[in-house]
């Protein structure tokens, strides 16, 4: 009787199977895009590597999309459970509000910030300025170095809020010999 069973499936795991192919060379092709993108903008390696992180988490949201609309599950019992989910993960994200926004910010900084690491820039805030060379740009915050050594990690959602300013490189007065 199990074999009957699955047999009588047999159309929903083809299809199945179809979308997780095309959902994988999806996955391929965007990622040789990002990484193709990145190289030519010269961006680091470790924020390649980031994006193609949550286009993971995009193409595995997309595919489970695809594979309720395959198996033809309800759509009551979908927003009954997506309503339930998503009332707990809005309180808990609105708990934590600035990691969604540094998230959001980096990405934002992935592909349009002005600065790169190894610039210098000036963080213009009345409380707190900031002057400081750009050592790492990562997911949820920046880290930079003062002139006198000190670390500072620095939100990526302030960078995006704040004025910041590109410090010009000062290149020593050199006498040039012919």
């Amino acid at each position: 009787m199990k074999l009957i069973e699955s047999f009588s499936h047999g159309n929903e795991i083809f299809n199945t199977g179809i979308l997780l192919v095309i959902f994988i060379l999806l996955n391929v092709v965007i990622k040789k895009l990002t990484h193709r993108y990145a190289k030519a903008a010269h961006l680091s390696e470790v924020r390649t590597n980031l994006i193609s992180k949550y286009i993971d988490y995009v193409i595995i949201l997309l595919f489970f999309v695809g594979t309720i609309a395959i198996w033809g599950v309800e759509s009551k019992e979908i927003f009954n459970f997506l309503g339930a989910t998503l009332t707990v993960i809005g309180v808990a994200f609105f708990a934590q509000w600035s990691i969604l926004s540094n998230i959001t910010s980096g990405i934002i900084m992935f592909f349009t910030f002005p600065f790169r690491i190894g610039h210098t820039i000036r963080i213009h805030d009345k409380d707190f300025p900031v002057e400081g060379q750009i050592e790492d740009i990562k997911a949820f915050h920046t880290i930079l170095r003062t002139k006198e050594g000190e670390i500072i990690t620095y939100p990526n959602s302030l960078l995006l809020q704040k004025g910041v300013s590109i410090v010009p490189v000062k290149h020593e007065e050199k006498e040039f010999y012919d």
